[in-house]
C-alpha cells in the first residue's frame, strides 16, 4: 500500500482588480505530491460567479492500493477581516464552514473533518500568482495561539474580548511575539483601549481516502464561489491604465467594445460608465502533479446573466447557451492558471 498526502486547495486571498473592490478567494483543485500512481483520466470543472464544482475521474495505475488524507484548506484568511468588512465572505463568521464545502466519492457523500491553524502570512507582493501564496500559506502559530488560550476563531468580536481581558505581562508577551498590537486609547477623546491582531486562520477539510489498486474512483466536489471584484469602470479605447487588465484578460476589440456598451450610463457619460466586475483566479497547474496529462477536460463557464460580459486567455471557447461557455482538451497539460474577468452592469 503506497502512502500519499492529497491536497485540495482552494487558493489565497487575492486583490480586487476594480475601484473600490473586495477582496476575496482565487480557487483550484484536487492535489497531491507528485505522483506516478494515480492518473486523472477526466476532469470536468464547472466555474460560475457563485459556485465551483469539480467531477473527477481518477486511476490507480498500480497494482497496490494507495491510500492517504486528502486535504481541502481554504487560504488564509485575517483574523481581523469581518472588522474590515473588505472580504466576499460570509456575514456570520463563526460558523465552522465558510464556502459550504460538500463531497462524494462514487457517488456516495464523504463525512468531512474541519479543523484550523493559524499562521502568520509573508508580507503580500502583487507580482505573487495564487499558486505560489497557497502553496506557503504562512508560518504555523497555532501552538502560540492555544498556549496563550487565544481561540481559533474568525470571530474577529471574540478575538478582541479575549486580547482586551489579558494582564499587562501577557499583553506584553502577545506582542512581543508579534501577535498583537495593542493601542492605549485617548480617556480625553473618549476614545478606548484597542488591539489588533496579526495573523490568519487556515481552515482544512479532510477525509481519508483509498484508490484501490488498478481500478476507477470518482470524486466530486462544490463549494461557493467567493471571487474578487467591486465597483468597475471601463472605456473603450482602453485608458493606459486599463491596459494592464486588457493584458491579464486577454480583452481584444469585441470585448473591449462590448464592455464599454454594457456599462454606459443611460443618464450620459457625465455620471460614469460604471458597474461591477468579479476577477475569478483557478490555478490549473496543480493537476500537472496527477500521474501524466489529464485524459479528458471540459472547462464550463458561467458569467450568470445574459447582459454580462466575460474575457480570459484561452483557445478554443465556445458558446453553448446564453451565459455558458465551454473550453475542452484532451491529453491536457496546464501551462498557466485561469483568469476570468466577468463585467455586469450598474443594478438599476
Amino acid at each position: 500500500m503506497r502512502p500519499f498526502l492529497l491536497s485540495l486547495a482552494l487558493a489565497t486571498p487575492a486583490p480586487a482588480l476594480a475601484n473600490d473592490g473586495f477582496g476575496g478567494l482565487s480557487a483550484t483543485g484536487l492535489t497531491f505530491g507528485q505522483t506516478d500512481a494515480v492518473a486523472m483520466e477526466e476532469e470536468r470543472l464547472y466555474i460560475g460567479i457563485d459556485k465551483v464544482a469539480v467531477d473527477y475521474t481518477f486511476r490507480n495505475t498500480t497494482d497496490e492500493d494507495v491510500t492517504g488524507e486528502v486535504i481541502f484548506p481554504l487560504p488564509p484568511i485575517g483574523v481581523w477581516s469581518g472588522y474590515e468588512a473588505m472580504m466576499n465572505l460570509p456575514e456570520d463568521l463563526t460558523q465552522e464552514d465558510l464556502v459550504g464545502f460538500t463531497a462524494t466519492v462514487d457517488g456516495q457523500p464523504v463525512q468531512v473533518t474541519i479543523d484550523r491553524i493559524a499562521v502568520v502570512e509573508e508580507g503580500w507582493d502583487e507580482e505573487n500568482p495564487p499558486s505560489k501564496q497557497y502553496d506557503n500559506p504562512g508560518r504555523d502559530v497555532t501552538a502560540d495561539l492555544e498556549r496563550l488560550g487565544i481561540p481559533l476563531t474568525l470571530d474577529y468580536l471574540a478575538v478582541r474580548e479575549v486580547l482586551l481581558s489579558f494582564p499587562p505581562e501577557k499583553r506584553n508577551e502577545v506582542a512581543a511575539l508579534g501577535r498583537a498590537e495593542y493601542y492605549e486609547g485617548d480617556a480625553a477623546n473618549d476614545i478606548p483601549p484597542d488591539v489588533w491582531g496579526a495573523w490568519a486562520i487556515v481552515t482544512r477539510y479532510h477525509w481519508t481516502q483509498t484508490f484501490p489498486a488498478g481500478q476507477v474512483v470518482k470524486v466530486s466536489h462544490s463549494y461557493t464561489n467567493r471571487p474578487p471584484g467591486g465597483l468597475f469602470y471601463w472605456s473603450d479605447p482602453p485608458e493606459d491604465y486599463q491596459t494592464y487588465l486588457r493584458d491579464i484578460y486577454c480583452i481584444d476589440e469585441g470585448t473591449s467594445k462590448a464592455m464599454a456598451k454594457v456599462l454606459k450610463n443611460p443618464e450620459g457619460d457625465e455620471f460614469g460608465n460604471y458597474g461591477t466586475a468579479y476577477n475569478i483566479s483557478y490555478v490549473l497547474r496543480t493537476a500537472n502533479s496527477w500521474a501524466g496529462p489529464i485524459g479528458k477536460f471540459t472547462l464550463t463557464l458561467d458569467k450568470g446573466d445574459p447582459k454580462n460580459v466575460i474575457s480570459l486567455c484561452a483557445d478554443g471557447v465556445k458558446k453553448t447557451g446564453p451565459t455558458t461557455f465551454v473550453i475542452e482538451k484532451t491529453n491536457y497539460s496546464p501551462d498557466r492558471d485561469l483568469e476570468v474577468l466577468i463585467v455586469q452592469p450598474m443594478q438599476q
